[in-house]
Parts: C-alpha cells; sequence; structure tokens
C-alpha cells in the first residue's frame, strides 16, 4: 500500500511542479512524474489484481470524518490499474497536443488532480471522505473542460457539467446520510448489514446510488452534461473523461452491488432496462452527429449502456441462481469497462489531431484526410472497428462475453427467459447501428476529397500525438487476437462480485477463446497472403492513378459525394420518433432555381421536455426575487441593518 500512495504523491507533486515550470516543460514534466507514480499504483494493485490478497491502510481524522480505509480489494485493484495506464497515455499525448496553445497555465496541474482524485476514489471506504474527493474530482474535471472559457459555448458546457455533477451528488449525500443513520458509521463495510437487513429500503438505496453514480457514468436519462462538455473540452480531457473518469461511475454501482450481496430481481431488471435504453438511444444519437466529438461523445452513452447490459446479466444471474449467467455478465462488463478506455481514448485522441490539423470538428467540412493524416486515419480506423465490435478486435471479446451471458438466461423461467430474448436482440441491432455510425465517421472524414480548404491544409500529428494512439492500438489488436490471457485481469472483480465464482481458467470458454484466437490468426495470415500475392502479380504491371471516385468521369466535384447527413438519413427516418430528428428541405423550383437547401438536426428528448422545462420554470420562480438586488444603496444597507437587528434578537434569546 506504500508504493501506491507514493505513486500518487509523485503524480501531485508532477502538477504542483508543472505550475511553476515553463511553458515548453510543463507536459514532459507531467509525463515524467505521471510515469514514475502509475508505476508505483501498478505495481502495488497487481498482486491484489492476479492474487487473493487486499491491502490495506487506515487513517485517523478529525471529527466528523473520523478512521478511514483505504483498501484495495480486487475490485479496486482493476479500477487503479487502469486508471494509471491511461492516465500515463493521457499525459503523454497531452504533453504533444498542448504545445499549439496559447496558453498552458494550470492544465496540467488540474489534469494531475483529476489523475490522483480517480485513484483516490475507489479505494477509499469511508463516506464524508469518499464524497470529499469525489468532489475534487468533479471540480478538477470541470476546470479542465472550462479551459477554453473564453468561448461562450465551453462556457455554457462547463457550467452544465457542474450542475449535473452536483445534482448526482446531492442524491449520494442523501444514501449515505440514510445508511450512516441506520449503521452508526460511516465506513463501508458496516453498511452491509444494512442492505441485507431490509429488502425495500435496500432497493430505495440502490436507486439513490445509481441516479448519483449513473449521472456521472451518463446513463439515460442522466446524460444531457455528457455530449455537451466533451466537444467542449480538450481532446485529451474528453479522452480521459470518456475514456476513465466516467467509468468511477460504474465502479460506484459495482461497489455497491458488492455491499448488496443478491440484488433483488426488481432492482436488476431496472438496471438492464436502462441500460438497453441508454446503449440504443445513445448509438442513434451518435448517428446523427455532423460534429466528430459530439458523435463520440453519445458513442459514450451507447457504451456505457452495454456495460450496464453485462452489470444487469451479471446481476439476473445472481437474483435466479445462476452462477454462470452472473460470472459471464459481470466478466463482460468488466472487461468492456478495459475495452471501451482503449478504443474510445483512441477515438478521442486521434479526432483531437483531426481538429489540430484541419481546426475543425465538423464532419461536412471534412473529408480525404487519409491522404494527409495517414497514420490518424490508419489509428482512428482501428478504433472505429474495435468500437463496432468486429473481430478481431477488443471490443468483439467482451460483447462476445455478454451475449453468452444472455444466452444462459434462455434457460431460465419466463420472465427472464423474455428479457434475455429482447436484450439479445437489442445488443444485435446496437452493434449494427454502431457499425453504420462508424462507416460514416471513417469514411466523411477520412475518405472521398475534402469539402472545404480545411481539409486541403491539414497536417499530420507530429511523434509525440501519435505514440499513444499506437500504444491503445495495439492493446486493440492484442485483447482481441489473444483473449484468453486478457480476459485474467477480470477475474479478481468478478469472484468479488459473485461471491467466490470465478471464470475456471482450463473450462470451455477458455478453449474456445483458444479456439477464436487461431482462427483470427489464420484469418490474419489469409489476409497477409493475399496482399503479397497481389504484390508480386502486380509488381511488373504499371498501375494508373486517378482521382478518388474519377471512374473515367473528370469534372466530379466534393458536392457529388455523401455527406455525413445524407449518408446517415435513411436509417434516421426509421428511428426518427426515437430520437427526434428533424429535417428541413427547401426544394428548387421554377424553370431557373436559385437555389436550395437542406438541413437536418436532432433534439435530445431528455433536454427537451426535461431539462429546458425546469430551467425554465427555475428561472422564473427566480425572477419573483429580482426585487431583491434592485441596485439602490440604500436597500442594500437596510438589509444590513435588518440582518444586525435579527442578529441582536437570537444573541439575546440564546442568553
Amino acid at each position: 500500500m506504500e508504493y501506491y500512495l507514493y505513486g500518487i504523491g509523485l503524480i501531485l507533486i508532477g502538477g504542483i511542479f508543472s505550475i511553476f515550470a515553463p511553458k515548453r516543460l510543463k507536459g514532459w514534466i507531467t509525463v515524467f512524474f505521471s510515469g514514475i507514480g502509475a508505476s508505483f499504483v501498478s505495481i502495488s494493485s497487481l498482486p491484489v489484481l492476479f492474487g487473493s490478497t487486499s491491502f490495506f491502510r487506515n487513517f485517523l481524522f478529525p471529527d466528523p470524518i473520523g478512521a478511514v480505509s483505504f483498501v484495495m480489494d480486487p475490485l479496486s485493484a482493476f479500477f487503479v490499474f487502469l486508471f494509471a495506464v491511461m492516465s500515463f497515455i493521457t499525459a503523454i499525448y497531452a504533453a504533444g497536443y498542448m504545445k499549439s496553445s496559447v496558453k498552458t497555465s494550470s492544465f496540467f496541474f488540474f489534469l494531475n488532480i483529476l489523475t490522483a482524485s480517480m485513484l483516490l476514489v475507489v479505494v477509499i471506504q469511508n463516506a464524508i471522505a469518499f464524497l470529499i474527493v469525489w468532489e475534487i474530482m468533479s471540480l478538477s474535471s470541470f476546470f479542465l473542460v472550462a479551459f477554453e472559457n473564453e468561448k461562450e459555448e465551453v462556457y455554457q458546457a462547463s457550467i452544465n457539467y457542474l450542475i449535473a455533477m452536483h445534482i448526482g451528488l446531492v442524491f449520494m449525500i442523501c444514501a449515505f446520510i440514510l445508511l450512516t443513520l441506520r449503521s452508526g458509521s460511516l465506513d463501508f463495510n458496516s453498511f452491509k448489514a444494512v442492505f441485507t437487513s431490509n429488502k425495500e429500503f435496500a432497493n430505495l438505496l440502490f436507486i439513490l446510488f445509481f441516479i448519483g453514480f449513473g449521472t456521472k457514468a451518463g446513463f439515460i436519462p442522466l446524460h444531457t452534461w455528457l455530449p455537451k462538455a466533451h466537444p467542449a473540452a480538450p481532446s485529451p480531457v474528453s479522452g480521459m473523461m470518456s475514456g476513465i473518469m466516467i467509468k468511477t461511475g460504474i465502479y460506484g454501482i459495482l461497489r455497491i452491488l458488492f455491499l448488496m450481496g443478491v440484488p433483488s430481481k426488481e432492482i436488476s431488471y431496472f438496471v438492464l432496462i436502462i441500460s438497453i435504453i441508454s446503449a440504443g438511444l445513445g448509438v442513434f444519437y451518435a448517428l446523427a452527429q455532423r460534429d466528430l466529438k459530439r458523435l463520440l461523445a453519445y458513442s459514450s452513452v451507447e457504451n456505457i449502456g452495454i456495460i450496464g447490459m453485462g452489470v444487469g446479466a451479471g446481476m439476473l444471474g445472481l437474483s435466479y441462481d445462476n452462477p454462470l449467467m452472473a460470472v459471464l455478465g459481470f466478466s463482460g462488463a468488466i472487461l468492456h469497462i478495459l475495452n471501451h478506455s482503449l478504443f474510445k481514448g483512441l477515438l478521442f485522441f486521434s479526432a483531437g489531431s483531426v481538429y489540430l490539423g484541419t481546426h475543425s470538428r465538423d464532419m461536412e467540412k471534412l473529408g480525404g484526410l487519409i491522404k494527409k493524416m495517414p497514420y490518424t486515419a490508419f489509428f482512428f480506423l482501428i478504433g472505429s472497428l474495435a468500437i463496432s465490435g468486429l473481430p478481431p478486435f477488443n471490443g468483439f471479446v467482451s460483447e462476445f462475453l455478454i451475449y453468452t451471458g444472455l444466452f444462459n438466461g434462455l434457460k431460465s423461467p419466463s420472465l427472464l427467459l423474455i428479457a434475455s430474448v429482447l436484450s439479445i436482440a437489442s445488443l444485435a441491432l446496437i452493434g449494427g447501428v454502431a457499425l453504420l455510425c462508424f462507416t460514416k465517421a471513417f469514411g466523411i472524414v477520412f475518405l472521398g476529397v475534402s469539402r472545404s480548404d480545411k481539409g486541403v491544409k491539414a497536417v499530420e500529428s507530429p511523434g509525440s500525438m501519435l505514440f499513444p494512439l499506437a500504444i491503445l492500438s495495439l492493446f486493440c489488436v492484442l485483447i482481441g487476437l489473444l483473449p484468453q490471457y486478457f480476459i485474467r485481469l477480470v477475474n479478481g472483480p468478478v469472484k468479488a462480485l459473485t461471491g467466490g465464482n470465478e471464470i475456471n481458467m482450463n473450462g470451455n470458454l477458455f478453449s474456445l477463446f483458444n479456439t477464436i484466437s487461431i482462427a483470427f490468426f489464420v484469418f490474419i495470415a489469409f489476409v497477409v497472403l493475399l496482399f503479397l500475392l497481389r504484390k508480386l502479380l502486380l509488381a511488373k504491371k504499371p498501375v494508373s492513378s486517378y482521382k478518388t471516385w474519377d471512374c473515367g468521369y473528370q469534372a466530379g466535384n466534393a458536392r457529388m459525394q455523401y455527406t455525413a447527413s445524407s449518408y446517415a438519413e435513411p436509417f434516421l427516418a426509421l428511428v426518427k420518433p426515437f430520437i427526434n430528428f428533424q429535417r428541413r428541405i427547401e426544394k428548387p423550383s421554377g424553370l431557373f432555381p436559385k437555389g436550395a437547401d437542406f438541413e437536418s438536426k436532432d433534439k435530445d428528448w431528455v433536454s427537451v421536455f426535461f431539462i429546458q422545462p425546469a430551467v425554465r420554470g427555475i428561472s422564473k420562480f427566480l425572477d419573483l426575487f429580482s426585487w431583491i438586488q434592485s441596485g439602490n444603496t440604500q436597500q442594500y444597507i437596510l438589509y444590513g441593518l435588518i440582518f444586525l437587528v435579527l442578529a441582536l434578537f437570537w444573541i439575546i434569546g440564546v442568553k
């Protein structure tokens, strides 16, 4: 545990040093200290992750906090290892990305504060200390989102994010207050008895915690901050928030499940249904976007839903005493946490490279970037294939486990049978739409010809930004090709959540993964063989070069290509009632038409029908008291006099 604390200390020291360092050294100082700190933290987590022991350390703080336990068990060790590795990769990318920024000020300081708070929040097991560190995590990420606050959209997005985080915090505080009153303690271990003593009360507590943690994770309808904050934040922050920070919400839900033991069937179905809705609507909204980072943000909502489906399957397995379904569901969910961190970080970092190279996130103004930014295009393609769940990449492996867990639900009673069938069908539909979404993203941004000068003037990113993309791409491929080895990372957390059940390292599942791995290598060898054969056959033959989409016609232009909107429009027309998709068409008319226009946009149902009316209602309510702030100096003096008189009466009354 000492190495873990030393590692966090080094990360914090690196953040402090970066404030006083020259601009050109800020990023690399952060990388240096983050690398050493991440190594210390990882070293302390691996024995717990692959062993059977847990580390703990107790600290005594003044009241009202009291004794605080820092516990590294298999569940927290998984998140600690993930956060340490991904934060170090993010620091490397940020060092290259921020070179072009006019200001860096305290960027790296808050980046390291965010890293340290995430590493702490998954090991602290005292309610007040947990909430304090959770708030530090929210505030540090708020300052990172608001980094370019001179832009109006960034300012609004950061305030929206801060409000959303504190709404979630209120629900968490309420749940912890109820637990503390019942248990008489702030320690997490004392909460177990409360969860097991009363089923209805346990369900209420879980709902409160789910709202609080689910707001951070981005479950629908608690997701509205996410598609605003991610596009507004610098790309290293977007990758860190989507890749790992929102996973603290998943950690919180899993920690509560660990304390609950066996959840009720009602709560299990609740999680599964919310997750299906989140995954489905998330990918529908992602497909409708033309802003590249906003598309990736909604895709995070989708993948949080997929993780939730795995968690829901695991909870139903526990509720129905189906150990295999529980193990497979939780295994798929936890492995998808790792996989999503890798390919979503890869995609956000690639999108950041596109933005630096073109100064645009609007896909309608891009195109043909594969010629200008070939390395970025290659890495974005790997991320797109991985997030679409295609073999032989890592997204396939975790979704395969979730599918397998749901198929095991087909052997259970009628209600679980129906839920499993609907979940399998939903996951299949979501996978198909995700593939459509990312063929759109890759095709519109990187293929064809440029739609504006922004694409024509694009330049490739420097090596300091491409290196993290290469590392993330490598892991996306390795986990897909060798799943039988990486699945061992999730065995400890799954065993903790299922009460001792674990993946059989020598069973049918691992035999199946070995077979899949061999099939993937054979497929890759076949593709390489075809490529070499083609190269050999064309070695002495001249190959002519033509413009993209030439087809013998020399008068083509960029307007003849698909746009992002037109590519997705046929499918979006089918799901229009679900995503509030709107189109405006101004058709050409007359013998000599002057012009035509087409516009499509989506409106988030939650924002339109819940958030915006609530904001308007609060504004009207506050307007009733606008007379208090009149600007009249005499009136403000009167307020002070009234306060002094009331204070005097209160003092007299107390005496």
